[in-house]
């Protein structure tokens, strides 16, 4: 057998994975969870190996399985890609899956539901919005858009922009406990904390001084710290263009403005290499032009 007789194997496997169950796999192909359940089934008989733990309510990748789909996403991708290669250029068709940050994320949804997804009605969106860092090849996505550094990877990262941060608080706690004027008075004030991997995020000066203050309030949610900044809870640092209406009404005041907060990058990464596929490319232009007008 030849990879040709494979291929259907190989990417009902690969949709089954990257969609989470058979009967998902088969809306995507336009086919049936029987038909995709029986070309996986031939699959694992050609190598003698499970690729799917199956039950009732679950499917989950073998050890087996997951060293497969690691070898053959690059290759369908690349499949993929090259048949984009072939269509008109600036426009975008086929599937695109994105992970973002949960809150970055419901920012950018209505520029991308208002105007990127009507420009491109061949195209059909999948966004997870979700506050972890997902494996892209092994969780089935094309772009992950990142806050702060990027580490080292085999992924391309493209800059979108660069977002200040701000120090908030509402009138009425600084009205009862007083405006800090220096970064030293900030260790009398109480802090709403924003947590990262279990460990509160320091306040990173542009100066290079670092304040870790104890906090009455913490969370991973910046939804969460915009309340509790309105709730009078204590000083919150956020990226601004989280709080800009609430700073505007006055809802919010800024807090020590003279002390310049480090800017946050913003990125998108992907496995497609230097020649990312037209939907990818123009889904990531769109974003960075819309991320520049908030920054």
């Amino acid at each position: 057998m030849n990879v040709l007789d494979q291929a259907p194997g190989l990417v009902a496997f690969a949709s089954a994975v990257e969609a989470g169950s058979f009967s998902a796999a088969a809306r995507t192909l336009g086919t049936s969870p029987s038909a995709v359940s029986k070309s996986v089934a031939r699959l694992e008989q050609r190598f003698g190996v499970r690729l799917f733990q199956r039950s009732t309510r679950m499917l989950s990748l073998t050890q087996e399985g997951a060293a497969y789909y690691e070898r053959i996403a690059p290759l369908l991708r690349a499949l993929d890609q090259a048949g984009d290669a072939m269509r008109p250029a600036g426009i975008a068709q086929g599937v695109l899956r994105i992970t973002a940050p949960g809150d970055l994320g419901r920012i950018l949804l209505e520029p991308v539901i208002g105007r990127f997804l009507p420009r491109h009605p061949e195209l059909k969106l999948e966004m997870s919005l979700a506050d972890r860092h997902v494996d892209l090849i092994r969780e089935g996505y094309d772009i992950a858009i990142r806050a702060g550094q990027v580490a080292d990877s085999d992924l391309t990262a493209r800059r979108l922009a660069d977002l200040p941060l701000v120090l908030v608080a509402s009138p009425v706690y600084l009205a009862r406990r007083g405006t800090p004027d220096s970064i030293e008075a900030l260790h009398s004030h109480a802090h709403v904390r924003y947590m990262l991997g279990g460990k509160a995020f320091p306040i990173r000066f542009a100066d290079g001084s670092v304040l870790n203050p104890a906090g009455v309030f913490d969370t991973d949610n910046s939804v969460a710290l915009r309340i509790a900044a309105l709730g009078d809870l204590g000083i919150v640092q956020i990226l601004r263009l989280f709080v800009q209406d609430d700073i505007d009404a006055g809802r919010l005041v800024p807090v020590l403005p003279s002390q310049p907060l480090p800017l946050v990058t913003v990125s998108a990464l992907h496995a497609f290499g230097r020649q990312a596929p037209a939907r990818a490319r123009l889904f990531i232009e769109f974003l960075a032009a819309e991320l520049e007008g908030l920054s």
